[in-house]
């Protein structure tokens, strides 16, 4: 375990530090209730906070997976298409494992607006119904803000109030926060997972998971 100074990168002090960073420790922060406000981050703190995410399964499992994902990515897409099903079924389902959906939005414009828009759906209960329809979603133009407001409608979320959600920007620097934490933590690309701690990156199938989250279940009570 380290302190944040160990994550971060070292060179920077406080008032030098990148926005994106800046806001990243404010999310964190906020998440806390302002905890953690007078000592040092540990790295299990900071996962520990990032585990209060959007989740799929119990908060008693004994393995937590936090990803950090982009819906613009590809990699991404084949994660939620070919092995995120299979965890379901064999490890969150059974209250064996928790799975936690952070953003890591680095590939443009489009990328940071569905992060607002999926936290938008949170804000009205449906966070993985809209994750799912915006993976789902092809084409060239699917995370283009009148799509984005038009899968609002098709899960019958209150349009008027998503609308208003999206174009005033609520969830901007929630967003913008946990990117700049994912890069704080070493998430450097899409779709990056921590598996109670252990980073791994890229769309690794079922079996690499599987792995890990077997020798995890054999040394955690």
């Amino acid at each position: 375990m380290t302190d944040l100074e160990g994550v971060r990168p070292k060179r920077y002090a406080w008032k030098y530090w990148p926005p994106v960073l800046l806001w990243g420790l404010w999310v964190l922060l906020a998440l806390s209730g302002g905890a953690f406000a007078q000592q040092p981050l540990q790295r299990g703190e900071v996962l520990t906070l990032l585990a209060r995410g959007s989740a799929k399964g119990s908060d008693k499992a004994p393995v937590t997976i936090i990803e950090f994902s982009d819906f613009q990515c590809t990699f991404c897409w084949r994660f939620w298409k070919q092995t995120l099903p299979h965890l379901e079924e064999e490890y969150i389902k059974p209250g064996k494992v928790r799975f936690v959906y952070r953003h890591l939005a680095i590939l443009g414009p489009q990328s940071v607006a569905a992060a607002q828009a999926s936290e938008c759906a949170a804000e009205q209960g449906k966070f993985w119904e809209y994750h799912d329809t915006l993976f789902a979603s092809k084409g060239s133009f699917s995370l283009a803000d009148r799509r984005l407001k038009q899968y609002a409608r098709d899960l019958k979320l209150e349009s008027k109030a998503f609308d208003r959600c999206l174009d005033d920007g609520e969830y901007a620097e929630k967003v913008e926060g946990e990117t700049g934490i994912g890069i704080l933590m070493g998430a450097n690309g899409t779709p990056t997972f921590f598996i109670n701690g252990t980073m791994l990156v890229g769309a690794h199938p079922f079996q690499t998971f599987k792995k890990i989250i077997e020798e995890e279940l054999k040394t955690t009570p």
